[in-house]
């Protein structure tokens, strides 16, 4: 075992800490020692509140923790690029920012964030300042040390903070929550006992002040006799009391409505009411304002100021103030966290799954695919008449390398060939094994778009950019990741996990399918784009995004019209918007090729995308819906239904792509050939129909398939 695994298990092993403050001390250290830096820090990521939070520097525990805005502060750079950050990257303030933080002015820095393991989000950011910067690589070698030691590391800091938030939590909602039930049974000494209730809610929250409000009933105001914004009086028995109108201001809100508030700017907040501060001349900044109840009658309202080493309250401050309220507090809770619950359950299910077949990739299968050399396709291989169904499965990685080096573009964005060979078979893996939408659809529309680079020259010509190129053949590969076999709609209608996670944005599948894009890229080793600069990076994730988008047909049949603008009008390469439109169309095409090959190829085609549809329409009739005339194995005359196809979709695409390009009329006349194939087939197979015959026997008679073809071939001149 090398010195440096030695290392990192040594670091391991001495991780039981059930502090994460211990923990960052020994992280640091290690990472201190290993790249001979001065100062090493961690900031963990508070999602919720888009904050972060140092509690320790080198091997010093602060006073005081931090907490900083992610995107008010030099330390929040790297979350929010999604990249990491040297001092090379900051200007003049962000460098006094740092030197602030650290008490002295760094000589060198680097920020690298930390991504969770199944999740598409940053967890932690590890800071180390004065190490040895020995030459232009030192950056990289730093990063990938820093990377190495939170590969094994990580989940050990994010267990301890979750424990040690989980049971931060836990004692202050028993302590509020005996605070809350003295407020109920002690009601005649209110005075005294609303002063202790303050001084708890301030102490458990983290707030500044904390203002306790009764309901007078008889007046419609509310009352706070102990006012923690007004000093008391010594030796004043008759404290002076403040009253609002019931309907004034956030309290009176929360008091008629009976629901909590959140406020993170008060003065922007239209309820504000500012004589309060007038009178008492404080300045209040954010607001977290709870009922308090006795069952569903609301009796008062606490209300907590400023919060304290935060840039607002939290939602875990919302819990805990919802404690307060003895007898709903635990019901408001758990029904505030059950969607988040639900969604974070339906991500991890989603990223489980996937898993399951990511962890089936190993470095060997990844050098196996590089090493091997296989005889290189030949010339019909280029040709829009080749299938690329008729190469088996196992040949379908190397030739998905052999297209993407063809084209230049391996060499032309520097891809390494572990990572494209990794990144290659984390899709494969991604893709289920359904009829039709599975791995050697994905291949055969990859295989679809490599003919349109090569034959209509459409990088050198300069319709497209080399950029978007290599990102179209990408979305290609891509556009099905975790496809189950059904449809948007069927998602909706089973209410299924996707569609509670996308139904709101529409394009169901096609948004899960980028998500597992996304998710693939940001695996250890998968990302094909690494080598990209940040503009160039982040433009090809837009394109991915949009591109894997347009493979919906409903999004295509909503943009078809202004792609035959591009047409009629005249195609502008310099206008980024014309490419858009036409990168879109030539998605579409890549994704119904199939419809452009021999007729036995689209007939077998056809037989595989009803055996999905009657498969969906079977789930349908079992929920007691009733399917689509398509999706019915007993009412769909499949001829008729691919001719409508043809018809209405496909001809008008590929019309519209020979008129653009006039390389590509040989698509058109294949497809003129199918349509006359399948008339006859059906003019043919409906002399021998019966009433018990099933609509799919016409994709499944081999004879009838020879009689079309011949009949074509003596009677039509092609």
């Amino acid at each position: 075992m090398a010195q440096d695994d030695n290392k990192l298990l040594r670091l391991c092993s001495i991780l039981h800490d059930k502090s994460s403050v211990e923990l960052q001390i020994k992280v640091n250290s290690y990472l201190m020692q290993e790249t001979g830096s001065k100062i090493a820090f961690l900031a963990t990521v508070l999602s919720e509140t888009e904050e972060l939070l140092i509690q320790v520097l080198g091997d010093k525990v602060l006073e005081e923790e931090k907490r900083f805005s992610a995107k008010g502060h030099t330390v929040g750079i790297p979350l929010i690029k999604n990249s990491q950050v040297s001092l090379h990257d900051l200007n003049e303030n962000e460098r006094e920012e740092l030197q602030s933080l650290l008490d002295i002015m760094p000589q060198t820095f680097l920020a690298v964030p930390i991504n969770h393991a199944n999740l598409e989000q940053v967890a932690i950011i590890a800071y180390i300042v004065d190490f040895p910067d020995e030459d232009e690589f030192s950056s990289s070698k730093y990063t990938a040390s820093i990377q190495e030691c939170f590969q094994y590391t990580l989940g050990i800091i994010l267990n301890t903070l979750s424990y040690e938030e989980e049971k931060r939590l836990r004692i202050q909602c028993q302590s509020l929550l005996t605070v809350a039930r003295n407020l109920f049974s002690h009601l005649s000494d209110i005075s005294d006992l609303l002063r202790e209730i303050m001084m708890e809610a301030r102490k458990l929250t983290q707030a500044e002040r904390c203002s306790l409000f009764l309901l007078d009933e008889e007046r419609d105001e509310l009352v706070a006799e102990v006012f923690d914004g007004i000093p008391a009086v010594p030796g004043n028995e008759n404290a002076p009391e403040v009253r609002i109108a019931k309907t004034q201001g956030i309290a009176g809100h929360v008091a008629m409505t009976g629901e909590l508030l959140n406020i993170h700017d008060a003065y922007a907040h239209p309820l504000f009411y500012k004589g309060i501060d007038e009178t008492t001349g404080f300045k209040t900044r954010n607001i977290l304002c709870i009922p308090i109840k006795n069952e569903e009658l609301v009796i008062g309202v606490a209300q907590l100021c400023n919060k304290i080493n935060g840039v607002h309250f939290t939602s875990f401050d919302e819990e805990i103030a919802l404690a307060f309220s003895v007898y709903c507090a635990i019901s408001i809770a758990h029904s505030l966290m059950l969607k988040k619950v639900q969604d974070a359950q339906s991500r991890s299910k989603l990223s489980n799954e996937l898993m399951m077949y990511h962890m089936k990739v190993s470095n060997e299968d990844a050098r196996k695919l590089i090493s091997n050399i296989l005889p290189m396709p030949g010339p019909e291989f280029a040709e829009f008449k080749f299938s690329p169904r008729s190469l088996n499965e196992s040949e379908t990685t190397h030739a998905l390398v052999y297209m993407l080096e063809d084209l230049g573009l391996v060499q032309r964005w520097r891809i390494k060939k572990e990572t494209l060979a990794r990144f290659i078979l984390y899709v494969q893996r991604g893709y289920r094994d359904p009829p039709y939408h599975n791995w050697m659809h994905a291949f055969s529309v990859a295989h679809f778009a490599y003919l349109l680079l090569k034959n209509l020259k459409l990088m050198e010509k300069g319709h497209i950019t080399e950029l978007e190129g290599f990102v179209f053949i990408v979305a290609c590969v891509c556009h099905d990741l975790d496809h189950r076999g059904t449809t948007n709609s069927f998602q909706l209608a089973s209410d299924s996990v996707l569609a509670g996670l996308y139904s709101s944005e529409g394009s169901v599948m096609e948004r899960h399918h980028f998500s597992q894009a996304m998710c693939i890229l940001n695996t250890e080793g998968c990302n094909i784009f690494e080598s990209l600069q940040q503009a160039e990076y982040k433009r090809c994730l837009d394109l991915l995004r949009h591109l894997i988008l347009a493979t919906d047909l409903a999004q295509h049949l909503r943009i078809f019209n202004e792609q035959k603008k591009l047409s009629n009008e005249g195609y502008d390469k310099s206008n980024e918007h014309h490419r858009g439109l036409l990168l879109s169309l030539l998605m579409t095409c890549c994704d119904l090729s199939d419809q452009t090959k021999s007729w036995s190829i689209s007939k077998k085609i056809a037989e595989l995308i009803y055996m999905e549809f009657f498969s969906q329409g079977d789930l349908e009739k079992a929920m007691g819906n009733r399917p689509s005339e398509m999706m019915d194995r007993e009412k769909a005359c499949i001829p008729f239904l691919q001719l409508q196809f043809l018809n209405d979709i496909v001809h008008p695409l590929f019309t519209l792509l020979a008129e653009m390009f006039p390389e590509a009329e040989c698509l058109v006349n294949a497809l003129k050939i199918n349509k006359r194939c399948w008339d006859t087939a059906w003019e043919l197979y409906s002399k021998r129909l019966t009433k018990a015959s099933s609509s799919m026997a016409i994709l499944e008679d081999e004879q009838l398939e020879i009689e079309v073809i011949n009949y074509i071939q003596t009677n039509e001149v092609v």
